[in-house]
């Protein structure tokens, strides 16, 4: 050893002595290690834009993106009929709710139904013992059931091909059946295969709004074996809520009423908006709120247009307060460089005209009772008191409170995975394809730098700053990213909601995105990228999704040579029409890349009764001339490391600088 460093490097090995304390142990892991380095890598599903589709969602991890229909397909083609195969598919992909089904019509005495118990646990034995394969026996284990761990491992390793062991695996499935446990055994297999088939999952930005149920999306993300997310502006703006940004506030209320979906926020959250529909009622009584009707709806049902009338009228109402609390804002943080988004004052309410850049717009509601012509930015004493009850009923949501946690637990705004940049939306980039500096609170961020500090200031405005204005600063930064012009998480000239609800010009919606949109596409950008954020490896990739790709006009979502991946296919049924399918999954095993196109998704229920999958198209994007190893991977360089130091540690029992002893389960205790 070096005796500038022994002293520090002793100390670590001593440390690592507590875990393998002798030369036995040591060198068992280092063959365990050694073996790990040489499994194939496990297959990595990258999804994005998912707003709040918790069935599409659900069915494209259970049935991994088409994976378990591919394995169920090779193990029985010569086998299984088509039929077959295809139930066997749906029981793997909703075991709970296809028992149901066949224990219901299917069988009509207990003998036919064991028979089926008998059959069927075989056969997922089979699917599990090949979805399993590329995993050491260790990894496997800890991934089971704790109540059938034993007999899933005695399953899986014991082969029936020996006519020594045929009886005695027989005799454990007969017995699972005759003590009444086939069916929870069957749902155990069949999680234990979603878990298996899929190692890691990578989310993309934007689990929030639009879709009905992000809620049910974060219960499952929660509790995912293995899963990161990159924010996505949409994502930025609930955090910003439960960290109780009342801008935010009020878009998260906007987005879920122009949705129809606000039950997410009643139901879902416990978020209490009767408040905002006492006030809208009061307020707006005699308002008919046309332009606020929900997406979606069509004025041909008289009933059914008095059911959303309350909705229409919430949803002007908090449309109005959050126009006044981003104004504020924006007054607030003049380096926001916002101030063309205050547009109240440009109001001429008696000719129903906003006047912007010295040109007259007609607008297609200028009845705002609570807009005051002398002070437009200003909260009535009602909207005052309601924006309190909203704020306070965010920040007190305990589920909220669960989920964001998750969010901060398993994500961040970027992150660097196997040779892969993944971020949600874009890079501020200037037109000649440098990276732009952008100011925050009066200091130059570009790239690397920028994305740091933008995580940084999202974790202080939920958890706290220093001090308390450097708090405020984080808490206002929050909601300039869902909508700032410099945001790496909108990056647009503006968000033009004010113009999209009311200003029938509509070259007035436009919104301009920023150059990185265009110069994606140029290869040489994207290695200027992929340099910047220091990612190695000839086969490296920018993965991001945010902007659809609208595939039924030909845009190919494989972009600057491969070197670029946009991955947002349109799970979003709003935006779907655009896309023309219902989103991609970008799929990395250790074979290379696939992009599997969903066709949109009918329902659990057909899955489940008529046996309807997702229909997907599979598109080769980038094979690797040999498999990928663990040791082609982050891991498989961490795995060395503790290898290199192992043999260190070896090294130090040889020669006597630490003493070999019993092994014993480590405590603190001296």
């Amino acid at each position: 050893m070096n005796k500038k460093n022994d002293e520090n490097q002793l100390r670590y090995l001593r440390l690592l002595a507590r875990n393998f304390p002798n030369i036995a142990t040591a060198s068992t892991e280092i063959i365990n290690l050694e073996a790990i380095l040489n499994l194939p890598k496990g297959t990595e599903h990258f999804l994005a834009d998912l707003h709040g589709e918790y069935e599409a969602f659900q069915h494209v991890l259970r049935n991994a993106s088409g994976t378990v229909k591919r394995k169920v397909s090779e193990i029985f083609n010569e086998t299984l009929g088509i039929k077959e195969q295809k139930d066997l598919c749906t029981l793997i992909y909703y075991p709970e709710l296809k028992l149901e089904l066949i224990k219901k019509d299917e069988f009509t005495d207990e003998d036919e139904l064991n028979n089926w118990y008998f059959i069927t646990i075989n056969r997922l034995v089979k699917v599990c013992r090949n979805v399993s394969s590329k995993y050491t026996r260790s990894k496997v284990t800890k991934a089971l059931p704790e109540d059938f761990s034993y007999i899933i491992q005695e399953l899986l390793h014991e082969s029936t091909s020996d006519p020594n062991k045929q009886a005695y695996v027989d005799v454990i499935v007969r017995t699972i059946i005759s003590t009444h446990r086939a069916d929870a055994f069957i749902i155990a297999m069949c999680n234990l295969i979603h878990q298996l088939t899929i190692d890691r999952l990578h989310i993309l930005g934007d689990v929030y709004d639009r879709g009905p149920s992000p809620d049910k999306i974060m219960d499952i993300l929660c509790n995912y074996h293995n899963f990161d997310i990159q924010w996505g502006n949409h994502d930025i703006l609930w955090m910003g809520a439960a960290a109780g940004n009342d801008c935010c506030i009020a878009n998260v209320i906007r987005n879920s009423l122009r949705y129809g979906n606000h039950e997410v926020l009643e139901d879902g959250y416990g978020i209490n908006l009767l408040p905002l529909a006492t006030f809208a009622m009061d307020v707006y009584a005699n308002d008919d709120c046309t332009v606020f009707f929900p997406k979606g709806y069509t004025d041909n049902d008289p009933d059914l247009r008095r059911q959303v009338l309350l909705t229409a009228q919430m949803h002007k109402a908090i449309t109005i307060i959050q126009f006044k609390l981003e104004a504020q804002t924006i007054m607030r943080r003049p380096d926001f460089d916002m101030n063309d988004r205050l547009l109240l004052d440009k109001i001429d309410f008696e000719r129903k005209v906003i006047v912007l850049n010295g040109k007259d717009y007609e607008l297609k509601d200028a009845d705002f009772p609570t807009i005051l012509p002398s002070a437009p930015f200003q909260l009535s004493q009602d909207e005052e008191a309601l924006v309190k009850k909203l704020h306070q009923s965010f920040v007190e949501s305990e589920k909220l409170r669960k989920h964001i946690g998750c969010l901060f637990r398993n994500g961040c705004i970027f992150s660097v995975v196997n040779g892969n940049l993944l971020f949600h939306a874009s890079i501020p980039m200037n037109a000649n394809g440098t990276l732009k500096n952008v100011k925050i609170q009066g200091k130059p961020y570009k790239g690397k730098q920028l994305l740091n500090r933008v995580g940084t200031l999202i974790r202080e405005a939920y958890f706290g700053a220093d001090t308390p204005e450097q708090t405020a600063f984080a808490l206002d930064y929050i909601w300039y990213l869902w909508c700032g012009k410099d945001s790496p998480a909108f990056d647009k000239d503006k968000m033009a909601t004010f113009e999209r609800y009311l200003v029938i010009d509509k070259t007035t919606h436009k919104e301009t995105k920023g150059h990185y949109y265009e110069l994606r596409n140029d290869p040489e950008v994207c290695d200027r990228i992929l340099d910047e954020f220091g990612v190695q490896g000839t086969n490296r990739h920018i993965i991001n999704g945010h902007v659809p790709v609208k595939t039924i006009k030909g845009e190919n979502p494989i972009k600057a040579g491969g070197k670029m991946m946009v991955i947002d296919g349109g799970f979003s049924k709003a935006y779907q029409p655009e896309t023309g399918i219902a989103g991609y999954t970008l799929v990395y095993h250790s074979r290379g890349f696939q992009l599997v196109q969903h066709e949109p998704f009918t329902s659990i229920a057909k899955a489940v009764q008529e046996g309807i999958d997702i229909k997907s198209t599979i598109q080769l994007v980038e094979m690797t001339d040999h498999r990928m190893m663990v040791k082609d991977t982050d891991m498989g360089s961490e795995l060395m490391q503790q290898i290199e130091d192992l043999k260190k540690l070896l090294v130090a029992y040889r020669d006597g600088l630490i003493k070999e002893r019993a092994w014993r389960p480590f405590t603190n205790k001296v």
